[in-house]
């Protein structure tokens, strides 16, 4: 017998809505805090002259590029009919100037302060940078110089912010960058859990979530075996989970654990394709890391205007 689908319904469709057309909303305005910033008046320490613009004003024109898909002569119109339209005496960053140091722009992910211990869900996604369409590739095989980058999140499960994010050549591991994504967070930041896929069940990850105090909610991999007991003699974590599997089945120790929220980490990877596209401008991988943050830098500014609150009805 079919299982008949869950119908959701919104608690919150008057705020919610009013959230999504905000996001169109063309309200810009500098901070007078940007403004003193937007120009770098400190020399490098390096040969020549010192640079005309901070990190703030290069960020600001990148993620303006991002939010509204142009290209970057068009860009730099944008910022410039921007800067006359609100009358601040500023000046603009040419458009290669904003080539150029994309590929050494640090970004800060916007995020808000968790006020409980994090729940975090973790995945990976391809982002293409060149080649034929996938339709071309099933229909012809495989062209030439077709390649991609992985995009690797984690996402808090309750705010549903990206909270750590990185990007990596196509042939890195699920599994090898979820330390990585763990040290972006602050030392201090509590962690409840971590939830993945079975790609991340390995004795690293393992160890990078239980250096966090946190649980790991990973499942198994099919012909699991019980990992050695811990120094202490008590069975180790991810050995719990795999009796647990055995004895009443994966889907069970799913439901009961709270893994399912992992779905969310594959919302949000969703949401930023549909947003941003699922393709990056940039050939240079210095500048595709800049431009991929850049674009879950602003998800996450879209992120707090509100999300939808729904309860199912069947």
């Amino acid at each position: 017998m079919k299982k008949e689908k869950t119908s959701y319904k919104l608690k919150n469709w008057r705020a919610y809505n009013e959230s999504l057309v905000n996001r169109g909303c063309l309200t810009l305005w500098f901070e007078d805090g940007q403004i003193e910033r937007w120009h770098q008046p400190e020399r490098s320490g390096y040969r020549g002259r010192a640079l005309t613009y901070s990190d703030v004003a290069i960020q600001c024109g990148l993620t303006i590029r991002e939010l509204f898909q142009l290209p970057l002569r068009s860009t730099e119109g944008f910022l410039r009919s921007l800067v006359k339209l609100l009358g601040v005496e500023l000046q603009v960053p040419d458009y290669s100037t904003l080539c150029r140091r994309q590929q050494t722009l640090t970004v800060t992910l916007p995020r808000s302060v968790a006020q409980k211990p994090r729940h975090l869900v973790v995945d990976a996604t391809g982002l293409k940078v060149y080649g034929e369409g996938e339709w071309k590739v099933r229909q012809h095989s495989i062209g030439k110089r077709r390649t991609w980058r992985k995009l690797h999140i984690a996402v808090d499960a309750q705010s549903q912010e990206v909270v750590a994010v990185e990007l990596t050549a196509n042939f890195v591991g699920d599994a090898e960058v979820l330390p990585d994504l763990l040290e972006q967070l602050d030392p201090e930041e509590a962690l409840a859990s971590v939830a993945a896929d079975g790609a991340y069940d390995t004795v690293h990850c393992h160890q990078a979530i239980r250096k966090r105090n946190a649980k790991a909610l990973i499942p198994p991999r099919a012909g699991a075996v019980a990992w050695p007991n811990d120094e202490d003699g008590m069975p180790h974590p991810r050995t719990a989970i795999l009796h647990t599997c055995q004895e009443k089945g994966a889907t069970e120790w799913k439901r009961n654990s709270g893994y399912h929220r992992r779905s969310l980490a594959e919302t949000a990877m969703f949401r930023i394709k549909a947003l941003f596209s699922g393709k990056l401008k940039n050939r240079s991988f210095m500048a595709q890391q800049a431009e991929a943050y850049l674009r879950v830098g602003a998800l996450n500014k879209m992120t707090g205007l509100g999300l939808p609150d729904s309860y199912p009805v069947n």
